[in-house]
């Protein structure tokens, strides 16, 4: 404040000095601005001075109030302390009385038990057992009658649940059944075909059962029937058959001709008939080989039930289940479309099991599903839920009322060993078995058996099969057919 009044004062001296210093230069007319200017200088120094001074009063009000805020805080931290130490000095107090009657009550304790001790003429631990026993005792027919009670609740509950699941399974995996045997009927036009079928001396109808493998019956007024336990077979006769007699050129070289068109025509709809299998449960990019195989099950019974109808129905019941469980579907779907597989495997011996098995490797599947595969009859201990899925989707399935048939899979067992049982011989082309078994019907090389190997192959075969079928209805006719032919065809 005094170094303000001396810097003005200074100021105001300079400026005088100044003033007089000019004064005494100029002219006597410049007094009055002088004047003027010294004037309107005081008045700034005063309103300067009164700036500061008002600055001063309010610093030094703040400082006041700071001082008061922290002399009331100071006073208030000394309370809680205070009062901090008052309730500690409290709870030490509590805690001393505490430990004192927790060691009363101990002494009291073991005096009391030494008594009890001494009066029961027992120990604690005996007296405590005892205790527990009566209790079980007391408790056991209540609890054994509750755990009974629980058990049947959660079983019926259990039973419930999968009933359920597989009632909802089974209405998403139903299809459309038709049983279908081992026959195929063509309605002729007249009966004049069935003499050109046979032919001069029976040749057209023995180079028809010849190429197609199959029976024919023209016994019947105004039908063929077409025998064989291999639907393909049979589909390739009827087709073949209708053509011919659409065509109405019978004779053994169209006859050749129209089957052998007949069987590229059928591979190609069994192609078909495996992609939209694999489509309609929504499996894609197979190999073509799988593909090719899946179709055959068009042509294929199992117990009499077709293959594709059974696949079908029981992969939408094994992929219904896996929803329901919330396990791999992928996996399920798999297994159910390819667990029977290797019964359409026929260039190799084995269990349908054993080659299906054994395909899913060749082309590097996974372990899961392979493993699906091997165990849904049970060959191996299941390994997964997924395999236990594709066990019971195939039983249901194949299970149900009117599915399967089981003296027809007998009867494809029969013949399939009929015609193994040739195939394995040395030299053999091709083997058909005829007349439900009765017939057996066996086409060499001619390159390989000559005429007098084809009597002594003949009756090897009789005599392995009459080992490997001690009771058969009727006999078994074997027929080794030796033909040897030689072409040339002209260049005009």
């Amino acid at each position: 404040m005094v170094d303000l009044k001396n810097l003005i004062r200074s100021i105001l001296r300079e400026e005088l000095q100044e003033a007089k210093v000019e004064k005494q230069k100029e002219d006597p007319s410049l007094k009055q601005q002088t004047k003027e200017l010294v004037l309107k200088a005081q008045e700034e120094a005063l309103k300067i001075k009164q700036e500061a001074e008002r600055e001063v009063r309010k610093t030094m009000q703040e400082s006041l109030d700071i001082e008061r805020r922290l002399a009331t805080r100071e006073e208030q931290l000394e309370e809680k302390e205070r009062q901090i130490g008052s309730e500690k000095a409290f709870v030490e107090k509590q805690k001393q009385s505490l430990e004192q009657l927790k060691k009363e009550y101990e002494e009291k304790r073991e005096i009391i038990l030494q008594k009890l001790e001494k009066v029961a003429q027992m120990t604690k631990d005996q007296a405590k057992q005892l205790l527990i026993s009566g209790w079980e005792e007391k408790l056991k027919t209540e609890i054994a009658k509750k755990i009974k009670q629980k058990d049947e609740e959660i079983k019926q509950k259990v039973d419930e649940k999968a009933k359920e699941i597989l009632i909802d399974a089974m209405r998403y995996g139903a299809t459309d059944y038709v049983a279908e045997y081992t026959l195929s009927v063509i309605n002729l036009p007249n009966e004049d075909f069935k003499g050109r079928i046979i032919g001069k001396d029976g040749r057209n109808i023995r180079a028809f059962e010849l190429a197609t493998g199959v029976d024919v019956d023209l016994e019947e007024e105004g039908v063929i029937r077409l025998s064989s336990f291999d639907a393909i077979k049979r589909e390739v006769a009827r087709q073949s058959l209708e053509r011919l007699i659409k065509d109405g050129r019978i004779q053994p070289e169209r006859i050749e001709e129209i089957v052998k068109k007949t069987k590229q025509e059928v591979d190609k709809i069994i192609s078909r008939a495996g992609e939209e299998l694999a489509h309609n449960v929504g499996v894609f990019n197979l190999p073509q080989e799988i593909v090719h195989l899946l179709g055959k099950f068009k042509y294929r019974y199992s117990y009499g039930q077709n293959m594709i109808l059974h696949t079908l129905e029981e992969t939408r019941i094994g992929v219904s289940l896996a929803h329901e469980l919330k396990v791999d579907v992928n996996t399920v779907k798999l297994g159910c479309l390819l667990h029977d597989i290797g019964k359409v495997i026929t260039e190799k011996e084995g269990s349908h099991v054993e080659l299906g098995v054994e395909l899913l490797k060749k082309y590097r599947f996974p372990q899961k599903i392979i493993d699906c595969v091997a165990a849904h009859h049970e060959d191996i201990p299941f390994t997964s839920v997924e395999s236990v899925i594709v066990y019971i989707s195939d039983a249901v399935s194949g299970g149900r009322p009117g599915a399967r048939h089981e003296d027809f899979e007998q009867y494809l067992k029969r013949i399939k060993t009929i015609e193994d049982t040739a195939k394995s011989k040395k030299g053999v082309k091709e083997t058909y078995a005829l007349q439900a078994g009765r017939e057996l019907r066996v086409i060499v090389k001619p390159e390989e058996v000559s005429d007098e190997e084809a009597t002594i192959l003949s009756e090897k075969i009789r005599e392995e099969l009459e080992k490997k079928f001690d009771i058969f209805p009727g006999q078994i006719k074997v027929t080794v057919i030796r033909e040897y032919r030689a072409e040339a065809t002209t260049k005009i």
